[in-house]
Protein backbone atom coordinates (compact mmCIF):
# COMPACT_ATOMS: atom_id res chain seq x y z
CA UNK A 1 0.00 0.00 0.00
CA UNK A 2 0.93 3.64 -0.41
CA UNK A 3 0.33 6.24 2.28
CA UNK A 4 -0.90 9.73 1.46
CA UNK A 5 -2.15 12.82 3.25
CA UNK A 6 -4.48 15.50 1.95
CA UNK A 7 -3.15 19.03 1.81
CA UNK A 8 -6.48 20.28 3.20
CA UNK A 9 -4.87 19.85 6.61
CA UNK A 10 -2.69 22.86 5.83
CA UNK A 11 -4.23 24.85 2.98
CA UNK A 12 -7.51 25.27 1.11
CA UNK A 13 -6.08 25.19 -2.40
CA UNK A 14 -2.61 23.72 -2.78
CA UNK A 15 -0.24 25.42 -5.22
CA UNK A 16 3.48 26.03 -5.79
CA UNK A 17 3.56 28.56 -2.94
CA UNK A 18 2.74 25.72 -0.53
CA UNK A 19 5.71 23.58 -1.55
CA UNK A 20 7.33 24.26 1.82
CA UNK A 21 5.09 21.71 3.53
CA UNK A 22 6.39 18.84 1.38
CA UNK A 23 9.74 18.05 3.07
CA UNK A 24 8.05 17.45 6.43
CA UNK A 25 5.43 15.25 4.78
CA UNK A 26 8.19 13.19 3.20
CA UNK A 27 10.01 13.04 6.54
CA UNK A 28 6.89 11.68 8.24
CA UNK A 29 7.07 8.73 5.87
CA UNK A 30 4.37 9.48 3.31
CA UNK A 31 4.61 8.31 -0.27
CA UNK A 32 2.55 11.20 -1.58
CA UNK A 33 -0.01 13.92 -1.05
CA UNK A 34 -3.56 14.42 -2.22
CA UNK A 35 -4.20 17.82 -3.76
CA UNK A 36 -7.49 19.45 -4.75
CA UNK A 37 -8.66 20.59 -8.14
CA UNK A 38 -11.52 23.05 -8.45
CA UNK A 39 -11.09 24.75 -11.83
CA UNK A 40 -8.74 22.99 -14.28
CA UNK A 41 -7.85 26.28 -15.99
CA UNK A 42 -6.46 27.57 -12.69
CA UNK A 43 -4.61 24.37 -11.78
CA UNK A 44 -0.82 24.87 -12.16
CA UNK A 45 -0.13 21.23 -12.95
CA UNK A 46 3.38 21.60 -14.35
CA UNK A 47 4.62 23.70 -11.42
CA UNK A 48 3.05 21.38 -8.85
CA UNK A 49 4.57 18.36 -10.56
CA UNK A 50 8.06 19.85 -10.45
CA UNK A 51 7.69 20.60 -6.75
CA UNK A 52 6.56 17.08 -5.99
CA UNK A 53 9.46 15.63 -7.96
CA UNK A 54 11.90 17.77 -5.98
CA UNK A 55 10.39 16.48 -2.75
CA UNK A 56 10.34 12.85 -3.90
CA UNK A 57 6.57 12.57 -3.49
CA UNK A 58 3.79 11.24 -5.68
CA UNK A 59 0.24 12.59 -5.68
CA UNK A 60 -3.41 11.85 -6.14
CA UNK A 61 -6.02 14.47 -6.92
CA UNK A 62 -9.42 15.09 -5.34
CA UNK A 63 -12.21 17.05 -6.93
CA UNK A 64 -15.67 18.39 -6.17
CA UNK A 65 -18.25 19.96 -8.44
CA UNK A 66 -18.92 23.62 -7.79
CA UNK A 67 -22.45 25.08 -7.85
CA UNK A 68 -23.82 25.08 -11.37
CA UNK A 69 -22.17 21.79 -12.31
CA UNK A 70 -23.87 18.40 -12.13
CA UNK A 71 -24.01 15.24 -14.21
CA UNK A 72 -27.42 14.58 -12.62
CA UNK A 73 -29.11 17.75 -13.83
CA UNK A 74 -32.24 17.55 -15.96
CA UNK A 75 -30.74 20.41 -17.98
CA UNK A 76 -28.76 18.90 -20.86
CA UNK A 77 -26.64 22.05 -21.19
CA UNK A 78 -25.51 21.75 -17.56
CA UNK A 79 -24.64 18.10 -18.11
CA UNK A 80 -22.59 18.94 -21.21
CA UNK A 81 -20.71 21.68 -19.37
CA UNK A 82 -20.02 19.31 -16.48
CA UNK A 83 -18.81 16.58 -18.84
CA UNK A 84 -16.31 18.99 -20.37
CA UNK A 85 -15.22 20.05 -16.89
CA UNK A 86 -14.58 16.42 -15.90
CA UNK A 87 -12.62 15.77 -19.08
CA UNK A 88 -10.48 18.83 -18.38
CA UNK A 89 -9.91 17.61 -14.82
CA UNK A 90 -8.70 14.24 -16.12
CA UNK A 91 -6.24 15.95 -18.45
CA UNK A 92 -4.92 18.12 -15.61
CA UNK A 93 -4.53 15.07 -13.36
CA UNK A 94 -2.45 13.38 -16.04
CA UNK A 95 -0.34 16.51 -16.48
CA UNK A 96 0.46 16.73 -12.77
CA UNK A 97 1.64 13.12 -12.90
CA UNK A 98 -1.16 11.53 -10.89
CA UNK A 99 -3.00 8.36 -11.80
CA UNK A 100 -6.06 8.77 -9.62
CA UNK A 101 -8.85 11.38 -9.52
CA UNK A 102 -11.24 10.97 -6.60
CA UNK A 103 -14.32 12.57 -5.09
CA UNK A 104 -18.09 12.97 -5.24
CA UNK A 105 -17.98 14.07 -8.85
CA UNK A 106 -21.71 13.91 -9.58
CA UNK A 107 -23.23 17.00 -7.91
CA UNK A 108 -22.04 19.75 -5.55
CA UNK A 109 -21.36 18.75 -1.96
CA UNK A 110 -24.25 19.94 0.20
CA UNK A 111 -26.84 19.91 -2.57
CA UNK A 112 -29.90 18.34 -0.92
CA UNK A 113 -33.13 18.64 -2.93
CA UNK A 114 -35.28 17.17 -0.17
CA UNK A 115 -36.07 13.92 -1.95
CA UNK A 116 -34.48 10.62 -2.94
CA UNK A 117 -32.51 10.27 -6.11
CA UNK A 118 -34.47 9.40 -9.22
CA UNK A 119 -33.97 6.65 -11.79
CA UNK A 120 -33.24 9.33 -14.38
CA UNK A 121 -30.46 10.77 -12.24
CA UNK A 122 -28.92 7.35 -11.78
CA UNK A 123 -29.05 6.75 -15.54
CA UNK A 124 -27.45 10.13 -16.24
CA UNK A 125 -24.59 9.36 -13.86
CA UNK A 126 -23.96 5.98 -15.46
CA UNK A 127 -23.97 7.51 -18.93
CA UNK A 128 -21.67 10.36 -17.89
CA UNK A 129 -19.05 8.04 -16.40
CA UNK A 130 -19.28 5.68 -19.36
CA UNK A 131 -18.65 8.64 -21.68
CA UNK A 132 -15.69 9.68 -19.52
CA UNK A 133 -14.16 6.20 -19.70
CA UNK A 134 -12.21 6.62 -22.96
CA UNK A 135 -10.73 9.92 -21.75
CA UNK A 136 -9.66 8.27 -18.49
CA UNK A 137 -8.12 5.35 -20.34
CA UNK A 138 -6.24 7.47 -22.87
CA UNK A 139 -4.70 9.55 -20.05
CA UNK A 140 -4.08 6.54 -17.79
CA UNK A 141 -6.19 7.99 -15.00
CA UNK A 142 -8.60 6.12 -12.72
CA UNK A 143 -11.71 7.83 -11.37
CA UNK A 144 -12.73 6.77 -7.85
CA UNK A 145 -16.30 7.91 -7.13
CA UNK A 146 -17.06 8.76 -3.51
CA UNK A 147 -20.23 8.13 -1.53
CA UNK A 148 -20.88 10.81 1.10
CA UNK A 149 -22.96 10.80 4.25
CA UNK A 150 -26.61 11.87 4.17
CA UNK A 151 -25.83 15.38 5.38
CA UNK A 152 -23.64 16.12 2.35
CA UNK A 153 -25.46 14.43 -0.54
CA UNK A 154 -28.66 12.60 -1.37
CA UNK A 155 -27.27 10.70 -4.35
CA UNK A 156 -24.75 8.15 -3.00
CA UNK A 157 -24.66 7.49 0.74
CA UNK A 158 -23.44 3.93 1.18
CA UNK A 159 -20.53 1.90 -0.10
CA UNK A 160 -23.02 -0.51 -1.65
CA UNK A 161 -24.66 2.36 -3.55
CA UNK A 162 -21.32 3.39 -4.94
CA UNK A 163 -20.37 -0.15 -5.87
CA UNK A 164 -23.69 -0.65 -7.66
CA UNK A 165 -23.15 2.53 -9.67
CA UNK A 166 -19.60 1.84 -10.80
CA UNK A 167 -20.48 -1.79 -11.50
CA UNK A 168 -23.19 -0.62 -13.86
CA UNK A 169 -20.77 1.83 -15.49
CA UNK A 170 -18.64 -1.18 -16.27
CA UNK A 171 -15.40 0.59 -17.19
CA UNK A 172 -12.05 -0.52 -15.73
CA UNK A 173 -10.99 3.08 -15.12
CA UNK A 174 -14.07 3.90 -13.03
CA UNK A 175 -14.16 2.59 -9.49
CA UNK A 176 -15.00 3.44 -5.92
CA UNK A 177 -13.51 5.59 -3.17
CA UNK A 178 -14.22 4.22 0.31
CA UNK A 179 -14.03 6.75 3.14
CA UNK A 180 -13.98 5.66 6.78
CA UNK A 181 -15.54 8.91 8.01
CA UNK A 182 -18.61 8.68 5.78
CA UNK A 183 -18.88 4.91 6.23
CA UNK A 184 -18.81 5.31 10.00
CA UNK A 185 -22.03 7.32 9.70
CA UNK A 186 -23.86 5.27 7.09
CA UNK A 187 -22.78 1.63 7.40
CA UNK A 188 -24.03 -1.01 9.83
CA UNK A 189 -20.61 -2.71 9.56
CA UNK A 190 -17.84 -0.71 7.91
CA UNK A 191 -15.52 -3.67 7.40
CA UNK A 192 -18.26 -5.80 5.88
CA UNK A 193 -19.21 -2.95 3.53
CA UNK A 194 -15.61 -2.57 2.34
CA UNK A 195 -15.25 -6.31 1.91
CA UNK A 196 -18.40 -6.58 -0.19
CA UNK A 197 -17.25 -3.72 -2.42
CA UNK A 198 -13.76 -5.14 -2.83
CA UNK A 199 -13.68 -5.58 -6.61
CA UNK A 200 -14.51 -1.92 -7.18
CA UNK A 201 -12.33 -0.18 -4.56
CA UNK A 202 -9.77 2.09 -6.22
CA UNK A 203 -8.95 4.48 -3.36
CA UNK A 204 -9.39 4.70 0.42
CA UNK A 205 -9.68 7.76 2.66
CA UNK A 206 -8.65 7.06 6.23
CA UNK A 207 -9.69 9.38 9.01
CA UNK A 208 -11.37 9.05 12.36
CA UNK A 209 -15.08 9.24 13.16
CA UNK A 210 -14.64 12.95 14.01
CA UNK A 211 -12.60 13.45 10.83
CA UNK A 212 -9.45 13.73 12.91
CA UNK A 213 -6.32 11.66 13.44
CA UNK A 214 -6.68 7.92 12.69
CA UNK A 215 -6.52 5.89 15.87
CA UNK A 216 -7.94 8.54 18.21
CA UNK A 217 -11.63 7.60 17.92
CA UNK A 218 -13.86 4.57 17.49
CA UNK A 219 -13.46 3.53 13.83
CA UNK A 220 -12.98 -0.24 13.60
CA UNK A 221 -9.47 -0.08 12.19
CA UNK A 222 -8.59 -3.77 12.66
CA UNK A 223 -11.77 -4.67 10.78
CA UNK A 224 -11.08 -2.14 8.00
CA UNK A 225 -7.54 -3.38 7.47
CA UNK A 226 -8.63 -7.01 7.56
CA UNK A 227 -11.26 -6.28 4.92
CA UNK A 228 -8.76 -4.49 2.67
CA UNK A 229 -6.33 -7.39 3.08
CA UNK A 230 -9.03 -9.92 2.22
CA UNK A 231 -10.00 -8.14 -1.01
CA UNK A 232 -6.36 -7.65 -2.02
CA UNK A 233 -6.43 -3.86 -1.96
CA UNK A 234 -2.96 -2.46 -2.55
CA UNK A 235 -3.64 1.19 -3.43
CA UNK A 236 -3.52 4.46 -1.54
CA UNK A 237 -4.46 4.97 2.10
CA UNK A 238 -4.90 8.73 2.36
CA UNK A 239 -5.65 10.75 5.47
CA UNK A 240 -8.28 13.30 4.49
CA UNK A 241 -8.58 15.61 7.44
CA UNK A 242 -9.08 19.37 7.61
CA UNK A 243 -7.41 22.24 9.37
CA UNK A 244 -9.73 24.59 11.23
CA UNK A 245 -8.36 27.75 9.65
CA UNK A 246 -8.52 26.98 5.92
CA UNK A 247 -11.48 29.20 5.13
CA UNK A 248 -14.37 27.92 3.10
CA UNK A 249 -13.05 24.37 3.03
CA UNK A 250 -13.27 24.16 6.82
CA UNK A 251 -16.81 25.52 6.69
CA UNK A 252 -17.85 23.16 3.89
CA UNK A 253 -16.62 20.21 5.95
CA UNK A 254 -18.30 21.59 9.12
CA UNK A 255 -15.02 21.85 11.00
CA UNK A 256 -15.79 24.22 13.86
CA UNK A 257 -12.96 23.23 16.21
CA UNK A 258 -9.39 22.03 16.10
CA UNK A 259 -9.34 18.27 15.51
CA UNK A 260 -5.82 17.97 16.94
CA UNK A 261 -3.31 20.25 18.67
CA UNK A 262 -1.67 21.07 15.32
CA UNK A 263 -2.14 20.21 11.67
CA UNK A 264 1.24 18.52 11.64
CA UNK A 265 0.24 16.24 14.50
CA UNK A 266 -2.62 14.81 12.43
CA UNK A 267 -0.12 13.92 9.72
CA UNK A 268 2.72 12.67 11.90
CA UNK A 269 0.65 10.64 14.36
CA UNK A 270 -1.80 9.41 11.74
CA UNK A 271 0.77 7.74 9.55
CA UNK A 272 2.42 6.03 12.49
CA UNK A 273 -0.92 4.53 13.46
CA UNK A 274 -1.86 3.47 9.92
CA UNK A 275 1.48 1.82 9.28
CA UNK A 276 1.23 -0.08 12.52
CA UNK A 277 -2.25 -1.31 11.61
CA UNK A 278 -1.09 -2.28 8.14
CA UNK A 279 1.76 -4.29 9.62
CA UNK A 280 -0.64 -6.12 11.93
CA UNK A 281 -3.18 -7.03 9.25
Amino acid sequence: MKFGVHTFIWTANYGPADEGILPAIREYGYDGVEIPIFAPADFPAASIRRGLERAGLECTVSGVLMPGLSILSDDAAVRRTTQTHLEDCVKAVAEVGAGVLVGPLYSPVGYLPGRRRTEDEWKRAVEAYQALGPVLASHRVTLAVEALNRFETYFLNTVADGAALVSQVGHPNVGLLCDTFHANIEEKDVAAAFRAAGPWIKHVHTCENDRGTPGTGHVDWPGVFAALRDVGYDGWLTIESFGFAVGGISAAASIWRDLAPTADSIASEGIRFLKKQAALS
